[in-house]
Formats: C-alpha cells, sequence, structure tokens
C-alpha cells in the first residue's frame, strides 16, 4: 500500500504541469487522499495488531509463571520440593519468557521485511527475456547487419516481423520510413539487442547476434533516442558517460565536433553547466546536441538513431544535423526517420508497411515510383521542403481537375 502512495505521489509531481493545463488538481487531490485514506486504514490496523503482541505475550508469560508458583508452592508444603528450589526454578523461567518476548515484540519489523525481500527476490528470480547461447568477445565490427527470415512479435497477439529480410552495408545509411506500428522502432531494438525475436537470424558481421557478449558489443553501439535522457550533474558528466575514462580534453573535442561547437557558447558554464534530474536546466535541443557528442564519443561502429531532430526548431535542427554528419560519417546507421533532411541524406530508404518492406531505393527513385514512399512524401514531409510553396499549394488544390 505504501508503494501505492509513493506511485500516486511520483506520477502526480512528474505530470502536475498536464494536471494544471487540464485544470484537474482536484480529480490529483481526490485521487491521492482515497489511496491514502487506505494506507491510513491497513496502517491503523496492523499497528493494532503488532502493538498487542507484546501485552498478549506478556500476560500469557505471567499467567505461565504464576500457574508454576501455584503448582510449586503446593510441592513445597508437600515437601516435594525445597522453596530454594522452587525459587530458582521460577527465576529460570522468567529468563526463558525473556528472549522469546523480546523476539515477538519485533514480528512487525519481520513482516516488513519479509514483504520487501518478497518483491526483491521476485525481480532477483526473473528470468530474462533475452538469453545468449554465447559469450563470445566482440572486436570493433565493420557494421554489416542481416535480418534473415526473422519473426519477432511483442506478444502472441501482436506479431510485429515475419519472415523478415533486410541487408545493411558496412558504413551504409539507413532510413527507415513508415506509419505508427510498421516496426521501425522494433528493428532498433531489435539490432540493439534489447528485445528476444522467435525465429529466423539477426547477424552482424555474418555472426550470430545471440553468441556475442552484450557488454563487449554494447561497447560498440551508439543509440540516440528521439527524447535524450540525461542524468544529474553536468553537461561534461553527461558527455563522458559511455566513457568514464575519457580526458577533458577528448570530451571538449567531441563537443566542438557537434554543431560545429556554437551551442556550447549558449551554455552559461559551458561543459560545466549543471544538469538537474532528466536534463532538465538546459533546452531540448541541446539535450540532444549532447546525446550526439556522448554517442561520438563513444566512437560506435552502429549507430541507431530515433530521429533526433524531431521536437527542436529549425535552427537547433540544423545544429543537430550537422552533429549528425559527423556521428554517421564512415559508420553503419540505422535512422528512424521523421524529417525530410535526414531522409533525403540516407544511402537507401526502407519503406516499411505492418512489418514488411514495400519499396527500398534513394529518394529521388521512390519519389518517380509514385507508390507509398511518395504518398508519405507528399502527406507529411513536402512541407518540410525549402520549395515548398503553401500558397502554390493551395492554388493547385483548388484548379479544377
Amino acid at each position: 500500500v505504501l508503494a501505492e502512495v509513493n506511485a500516486t505521489v511520483q506520477e502526480s509531481i512528474t505530470g502536475i504541469s498536464v494536471a494544471k493545463g487540464f485544470r484537474q488538481e482536484q480529480r490529483i487531490y481526490d485521487e491521492f487522499r482515497d489511496v491514502n485514506a487506505q494506507a491510513y486504514r491497513l496502517s491503523l490496523r496492523q499497528g493494532y495488531v503488532f502493538s498487542g503482541i507484546f501485552p498478549v505475550l506478556g500476560t500469557v508469560a505471567g499467567i505461565g509463571t504464576a500457574i508454576v508458583v501455584y503448582f510449586g508452592g503446593m510441592s513445597v508444603i508437600q515437601g516435594v520440593v525445597s522453596a530454594g528450589d522452587l525459587y530458582l526454578f521460577v527465576v529460570s523461567i522468567d529468563l526463558f519468557w525473556f528472549p522469546l518476548i523480546s523476539i515477538a515484540s519485533f514480528w512487525s519489523q519481520f513482516q516488513l521485511g519479509l514483504a520487501a525481500s518478497e518483491r526483491v527476490f521476485a525481480l532477483i528470480d526473473a528470468e530474462p527475456r533475452v538469453t545468449q547461447i554465447g559469450n563470445q568477445s566482440v572486436d570493433k565490427p565493420t557494421g554489416r547487419v542481416e535480418f534473415r527470415q526473422v519473426d519477432f512479435r511483442y506478444t502472441d497477439k501482436e506479431q510485429v516481423l515475419e519472415d523478415f529480410d533486410l541487408t545493411i552495408r558496412a558504413g551504409e545509411t539507413v532510413a527507415l520510413v513508415g506509419h505508427t506500428g510498421a516496426g521501425k522502432s522494433s528493428l532498433g531494438k531489435l539490432v540493439a539487442r534489447f528485445y528476444e525475436f522467435q525465429g529466423g537470424q539477426l547477424l552482424i558481421d555474418g555472426q550470430d547476434i545471440r553468441t556475442f557478449d552484450l557488454e563487449a558489443y554494447r561497447r560498440y553501439l551508439g543509440i540516440v533516442p528521439q527524447t535524450p535522457f540525461l542524468f544529474a550533474g553536468t553537461v561534461a558528466d553527461n558527455i563522458r558517460y559511455g566513457k568514464p575514462t575519457a580526458t577533458d580534453e577528448e570530451v571538449i573535442a567531441v563537443a566542438r565536433q557537434v554543431g560545429g561547437g556554437d551551442w556550447l557558447d549558449a551554455l552559461p558554464q559551458g561543459l560545466e553547466t549543471p544538469i538537474s534530474e532528466e536534463g532538465r536546466g538546459i533546452s531540448m535541443g541541446q539535450r540532444q546536441l549532447v546525446a550526439l557528442a556522448r554517442v561520438l564519443l563513444q566512437d560506435p561502429a552502429i549507430v541507431i538513431l530515433d530521429e533526433a531532430t524531431a521536437s527542436v526548431d529549425p535552427l537547433t535542427e540544423a545544429q543537430i544535423q550537422e552533429g549528425l554528419d559527423v556521428v554517421l560519417a564512415h559508420r553503419t546507421a540505422i535512422v528512424i526517420a521523421h524529417r525530410l533532411s535526414t531522409i533525403k541524406a540516407a544511402d537507401r530508404i526502407i519503406v516499411l508497411r505492418k512489418g514488411a518492406i514495400i519499396e527500398a531505393g534513394n529518394h529521388d527513385a521512390l519519389m518517380a515510383q509514385g507508390g507509398h514512399y511518395a504518398e508519405l512524401y507528399n502527406t507529411y514531409f513536402r512541407h518540410q521542403s525549402l520549395d515548398y510553396d503553401p500558397a502554390r499549394e493551395l492554388q493547385l488544390a483548388a484548379a479544377p481537375a
């Protein structure tokens, strides 16, 4: 129950801006009051039970001692035992009762410990879904990725990939496009070995990914999520996160490579600018640039990029794009694309629909086909083009067929 109270408080604090925006403060308060009242009732009942243990045991011990004294006194009168023997026996019983009562008085702490340990051991005993069949050490791979008839599903009712085949050449940048649920993010997570696939093979440089030592493999893997996560500390600490032994000179060098280093001048204290939990204290664009610098310092062979420019302004997008050019150079890159600039820069575009590849090629070739990619471009990406003219588009739409 206490965990439920803490979860409610944490959720309320995290989402307080949303709650205020939708004027739901009273609802949050009412929900917390109900959960807190339930916790109070259970805690009160628990307190009554645990507080009654010591008096009950004391009463039982007193009654037991009184019975011994009564029958012992009768034995003394009858001459069976002496008064001294009876006294020593009563004192021994008192010494026997004391540790039992003391142990029982801590029963509440035992129960709390058992409840906590049950949750801890349940987590420890949980079987990992991702299992390796080998523990092979990994030298820096060239970055060739092959999906061979891969089957993957999150649940039995949610088939994502079926007999999926795709080969990504070493050093190639591949952009994945498609509607939500097409399987774009799933491909990146499989390469990162975050999920277990149910059939087929996933090969890195011709070797089964399941035979690698995961810690060694992920040392050469760079992942940049759409919403970067930064830890409390400084900007330099977060850049150095993947390589704690990096010197200050190395950190400064990679920071200057990302976006030309101009973004560092906007930080109040440069690389020593403090960051609070989840990156608070700097803008979303600056967080993404820090995430790119963190990956660049690690020097990965394979980069998985969940479009880093999806939630930033055009100026910051240009800086991030410059950083991407540096990060992706001479590396295999799997890019989940939401921006036209990233898609056009890719060596190959893979168009996905319901876990299957329906089109592949560069931007110009796919547009010439007039297929699903052209439809996606005209619907979602066309307005991002530099030659996009809203007025002209309206005129064309209003013109008779």
